[in-house]
């Protein structure tokens, strides 16, 4: 065989070797997600960092109150009361709190973030302010809306004392059927894709929680005081331990979205910077795989071409590979897309056109992933949230550059 031969090989076997692990974790996924977890309730608080408001802000915010755990506290946090989010919350409080097991629902004003992200100096606020009763603390977006047994499944990982963080994930549902959204809905499934039960999860910081004893144990304060990313830094952190970050496929949660193009290139370019700048290992391990992803679909049918061009041998291996890339692609899509329909079921109508997009242009996917990863080898100035940030070196220490009027 020629040298052709053995690069087909190879990249074959690594194909069936990746949609191995992609069925494995498909499986984990519908093996845990209808588990009851009651039998573990430490006292936890929910804290919820809010500014603005999202999509769907009444309903996600509704589900917090929701919940079916008697010993949790519930705690919102805003940068100021001149948020929107503000009045809203005192609204849904007074709507709501007497119909929730929550034991103590509160409203905290963090004031303005300086050495670290908004969303961090909000979380840290919250942290200084627990008592030494509570046990664990669960940290939530305000875009997403959670099940009624969220609670009890985010923190059942930590009875386990190599645990150090559990999380679960989003799964974007376009509350607008238009191109950039639909592709921000298949990007993101391509992540959620890659979370199972495997050394290589990440804690999400929308849905996410630690054990207060192991907070501090891992210096976390210090540690977020001068960070951008709560979830990256967490995870470092955790890993740094020999601890395990615990996906929990009950709580992939609902966020329901509208973006354009503009704004999806600064979410895909912001994302993967983050973590080029916290987790570089992490960010070159992306583009490895979503250069191998690309240029191994379309590179192997120009592999295909050339044999054909030249006459090769084993012109059938050559014709095989495209194949088994474009088969092992849209079946990977096909996998996610049909775990999800079972995991979040009551959102399926929604989902339709973003699960027939995925299966479709799963291609496109890719290349739009690669083209967020390479786009964020430069540069170090992001915009989240209206706040426009430096980071100034390597050691996560950033500058809040200027605020959005």
């Amino acid at each position: 065989m020629d040298w052709y031969h053995y690069i087909a090989l190879v990249m074959i076997i690594t194909q069936l070797l990746f949609a191995i692990q992609m069925f494995r974790n498909y499986k984990y996924v519908l093996s845990k997600y209808q588990k009851k977890r009651a039998s573990y309730r430490p006292k936890t608080v929910l804290i919820v960092p809010c500014k603005g408001h999202d999509l769907n802000f009444e309903k996600n915010i509704a589900s917090f109150f929701k919940q079916d755990y008697e010993n949790y506290l519930l705690w919102f946090v805003v940068q100021e009361e001149e948020d929107p989010a503000y009045g809203k919350l005192c609204q849904l409080k007074k709507q709501l709190e007497q119909n929730s097991k929550a034991k103590l629902v509160q409203i905290l004003i963090a004031g303005k973030g300086q050495q670290c992200s908004q969303k961090i100096h909000n979380l840290l606020h919250c942290y200084r302010n627990i008592g030494e009763d509570v046990d664990v603390m669960a940290f939530a977006d305000s875009d997403i809306c959670v099940h009624s047994d969220w609670l009890s499944h985010i923190v059942y990982p930590l009875r386990k004392e190599n645990c150090g963080a559990s999380s679960g994930y989003r799964w974007f549902i376009p509350k607008k059927n238009n191109l950039a959204t639909l592709a921000l809905s298949s990007v993101n499934a391509k992540v959620a894709q890659l979370l199972g039960n495997t050394h290589f999860n990440q804690v999400w910081g929308g849905s996410m929680a630690i054990r207060v004893e192991t907070f501090r144990k891992l210096g976390l304060e210090k540690i977020w005081e001068k960070s951008l990313s709560d979830d990256l830094s967490l995870s470092i952190s955790v890993k740094k331990a020999r601890l395990k970050v615990a996906f929990v496929p009950a709580c992939i949660a609902a966020s329901y979205e509208i973006t354009s193009w503009k704004k999806l290139f600064e979410f895909g370019r912001r994302q993967f910077l983050i973590t080029r700048i916290h987790a570089p290992g992490t960010w070159w391990f992306g583009l490895l795989c979503s250069l191998y992803s690309v240029l191994g679909l379309w590179g192997s049918i120009a592999l295909a071409a050339y044999g054909f061009s030249i006459n090769a041998k084993y012109q059938t291996l050559l014709v095989g590979l495209p194949a088994v890339f474009f088969l092992g692609q849209m079946g990977r899509a096909i996998l996610r897309q049909k775990m999800i329909s079972k995991v979040l079921k009551e959102h399926i109508s929604r989902m339709k056109y973003a699960m027939a997009a995925d299966i479709i242009f799963f291609w496109a996917a890719s290349i739009i992933m690669l083209v967020f990863i390479v786009s964020s080898a430069i540069g170090r100035t992001i915009k989240w949230r209206g706040i426009l940030y430096k980071i100034q070196r390597s050691t996560n220490t950033i500058l809040v550059a200027k605020a959005k009027p």
